[in-house]
């Protein structure tokens, strides 16, 4: 009887394991780096000279109408911010054009409308 509960704990935990491994990033949709937090995945993209923050909620594209946020870029001891402003339906666009250079790191600080803020880091490679 013990060996038979061990092995369907073992079963349980296994199953388990899976189910969390599943809520990780997905890969690169829009060309840029990709990270998630608050279960959602945020991606960084720099789009023909701008700075776009994908928002995309399990695989769904989330709406980022009335949402507000910050972009700070942290490179070496060099530090810039600028604000994000909704662009396309899932899109917050920088208002400033920042340089993403290897090495840097970006800290996306995002208020969406119903009033949830979610900060993400990202670092550039």
């Amino acid at each position: 009887m013990k060996k038979v509960l061990v092995i369907a704990l073992a079963a349980l935990s296994l199953g388990v394991t899976g189910a969390v491994q599943a809520h990780g990033a997905k890969p690169a949709q829009y060309g840029g780096v990709v990270q998630t937090a608050s279960d959602l995945q945020f991606e960084l993209v720099n789009k023909e000279g701008k700075l776009n923050l994908f928002v995309d909620d399990h695989d769904r594209k989330k709406s980022v109408a009335g949402a507000t946020g910050k972009l700070t870029v942290l490179s070496g001891t060099e530090k810039k911010e600028t604000a994000l402003v909704p662009g396309s339906a899932n899109a917050l666009i920088a208002t400033d054009n920042l340089a993403l250079p290897a090495g840097a790191k970006a800290v996306a600080t995002v208020t969406f409308p119903d009033g949830k803020t979610v900060t993400v880091r990202f670092a550039i490679k």
